[in-house]
């Protein structure tokens, strides 16, 4: 999931005018992923990951050779209430290990429009695989007004089916479709 927008910036970063395979490294502290579900028809629960860490290796003349991989801890999931945190964490959803990884991979990156492209890869979490897409945007690339060095900023969204992962316990009472909102930053690294 992480993912995931970085990509995005990847097939977009021509326009921004930055040298040929650029290694990019992501903010953690300014990077999430937002999820949320339909709860019994009632409601919308929501969440979020975050503590991210990726590297993106952006190639200006071919994007689509570009790469990103990006991963952060299961655990960091936060949804504003502990005992549903905890029952997430449970055997019900991840059983999940403090080493636990969702993990975002690239195959493949399709510009769709000046600021956005659609990012295939694949999605890893509670050990399975999937190949999704996330319909990115490069938000701004340039210098970054406090680290006075190069700073990208992405958004990208798609929609999941948790039973897919092996998560979709209540379902479909609870809902199995959960859509993300994914947004970035990265930094040129040293």
């Amino acid at each position: 999931m992480k993912t995931t927008l970085l990509a995005a910036a990847l097939a977009t970063f021509a326009t921004a005018g930055l040298a040929a395979s650029e290694k990019y490294v992501l903010d953690s502290s300014h990077s999430q992923v937002l999820f949320n579900y339909n709860h019994l028809g009632f409601s919308t629960t929501y969440g979020m990951f975050s503590g991210f860490e990726g590297v993106i290796m952006f190639d200006q003349e071919d994007p689509a050779a570009s790469s990103v991989e990006v991963s952060m801890p299961v655990k960091s999931m936060f949804t504003g209430w502990e005992a549903r945190d905890g029952h997430f964490m449970s055997d019900d959803f991840f059983g999940a290990k403090d080493t636990d990884l969702v993990s975002f991979t690239s195959t493949g990156i399709e510009v769709t429009g000046e600021n956005t492209a659609n990012i295939t890869g694949d999605l890893t979490m509670n050990g399975v695989t999937k190949a999704v897409v996330l319909d990115a945007k490069l938000n701004q690339a340039g210098d970054h007004p406090m680290a006075g060095k190069p700073w990208a900023g992405f958004d990208a969204t798609t929609t999941l089916l948790r039973s897919d992962f092996n998560v979709g316990k209540f379902a479909p009472f609870v809902g199995d479709e959960v859509h993300l909102n994914i947004s970035v930053e990265a930094m040129k690294a040293e």
